[in-house]
C-alpha cells in the first residue's frame, strides 16, 4: 500500500512517526560556522606547534651539540652543549626541523630542482593510485557490508574470510599482486584497495543494522520494498558508521599506495622517493624525514576531503530521504 493512497492525516502521522524514531540516528548537523572552522584551523596549529617545541626541546635537553655560525650564514654565532646524550635525539635519529623544512627548498640533487617540487609530481602519482584504490575499495566494502547485512548465513560463511584477509602482512601480498599483474599502476591500486575494503565492509554492516526496529517495522507496514527499506531507512542510519570507516581507509590507502609502489618498480611516487633518500639516510636524514612529513601532509588531504564530504552528505540528509 502506498502512501499516495493513504489519507493525508495518515500519511502525515506517518511521516512524524518516522522521524522521531528516525531522528538519533540520521540527525542533520547544522552547518559549520566560520568561527568554527577558525577554531578548528587553530586548535591544529597549536597542537603542531606543541609538537615542534617538544622536539626542539628533547634536542636541546639531550640531543648533539648545537653550532651555530655567521659563517654558515646564521644570524649569530652560538654553540650548546646538551647535560644529555639521548641517542634517539642525535642529528641523525631527530634532525633539527629547521633542517627538514628548509631540505624541501633546496635541490634535491645538485643542479636539480627543489625537493618540494620533486615530491609535488611524486604525490599526484601516489594519489592518483591512492584514489582509484580508495573507490575500488569503499564499493567493494560497501557491495559485502550490504549483503552480509541481509544474509546472516553469507556472513557467518565469508566474514571469517574477510577477517582472516587482514591478518596478511600486506608486505607478504604485494609481490605476488605485482607478479600477478606484471607490474604497472593497477597493482598500485589494488594493494590500497586491499587495505581499505576491511574497515568498510565491517562498518557498513553495523550501521545497516544500527536503525531503530521501529522504522523498520514502519517501512514493512506500507510494504515497503527490501530496496525502498535500505535506501530510505538503512543506509541514512549507516553514514555516520560508514563516513568512520572512510575516513579509516582514505589514509590506508595512502599506505598501502606507497607500499605497492616498492615492489612494482615504480619510482615516480612517494615510495620511490622513500626508498631514494633511505639509502642517504646516513648522510642527509632531513631529506628522508622531509619526504615523510609530505607523506603525512598526502594523508590528511585524504582525510579532510572525506570529512568535507561528509558534512556535504549528512547536511542534505533529508533532501536525500526526500
Amino acid at each position: 500500500m502506498s502512501e499516495s493512497t493513504l489519507p493525508g492525516a495518515l500519511v502525515t502521522d506517518a511521516q512524524n512517526d518516522v522521524m522521531d524514531v528516525l531522528g538519533a540516528d540520521v540527525a542533520v548537523p547544522q552547518p559549520q560556522r566560520f568561527k568554527e572552522g577558525v577554531k578548528i584551523v587553530l586548535r591544529f596549529i597549536v597542537v603542531f606547534g606543541i609538537v615542534m617545541v617538544v622536539w626542539e626541546l628533547v634536542k636541546f635537553i639531550g640531543g648533539s651539540p648545537w653550532r651555530f655560525s655567521t659563517a654558515d650564514g646564521a644570524l649569530f654565532n652560538f654553540v650548546w652543549f646538551p647535560p644529555f646524550e639521548w641517542k634517539i635525539a642525535s642529528d641523525l635519529n631527530m634532525p633539527h626541523l629547521w633542517d627538514i623544512f628548509g631540505a624541501l627548498i633546496q635541490p634535491a640533487q645538485r643542479n636539480g630542482p627543489p625537493l618540494v617540487n620533486v615530491l609535488a609530481q611524486a604525490a599526484v602519482v601516489t594519489m592518483t593510485a591512492a584514489l582509484a584504490g580508495f573507490l575500488i575499495g569503499t564499493a567493494v566494502g560497501l557491495f559485502l557490508g550490504t549483503v552480509f547485512a541481509h544474509s546472516a548465513l553469507l556472513e557467518r560463511s565469508l566474514v571469517p574470510y574477510v577477517v582472516a584477509s587482514q591478518t596478511i602482512p600486506i608486505l607478504a601480498i604485494a609481490p605476488m599482486v605485482v607478479v600477478w599483474l606484471r607490474a604497472g599502476w593497477w597493482s598500485v591500486a589494488l594493494l590500497a584497495a586491499y587495505l581499505c575494503f576491511f574497515p568498510v565492509t565491517i562498518n557498513t554492516l553495523r550501521g545497516l543494522r544500527s536503525p531503530d526496529p521501529r522504522a523498520i517495522e514502519l517501512m514493512n507496514s506500507y510494504a515497503a520494498s527490501t530496496w525502498a527499506t535500505l535506501w530510505k531507512v538503512r543506509y541514512p542510519s549507516a553514514l555516520p558508521y560508514i563516513f568512520t570507516a572512510l575516513k579509516i581507509a582514505a589514509t590506508t590507502a595512502v599506505v598501502g599506495a606507497i607500499i605497492g609502489e616498492l615492489p612494482s618498480g615504480i619510482r615516480e611516487g612517494l615510495g620511490g622517493a622513500i626508498m631514494n633518500f633511505n639509502q642517504y639516510y646516513a648522510i642527509t636524514p632531513h631529506k628522508l624525514w622531509a619526504v615523510i612529513i609530505f607523506t603525512a601532509v598526502v594523508g590528511i588531504l585524504f582525510f579532510i576531503t572525506v570529512t568535507l564530504v561528509e558534512r556535504v552528505m549528512t547536511r542534505n540528509m533529508k533532501k536525500l530521504e526526500g
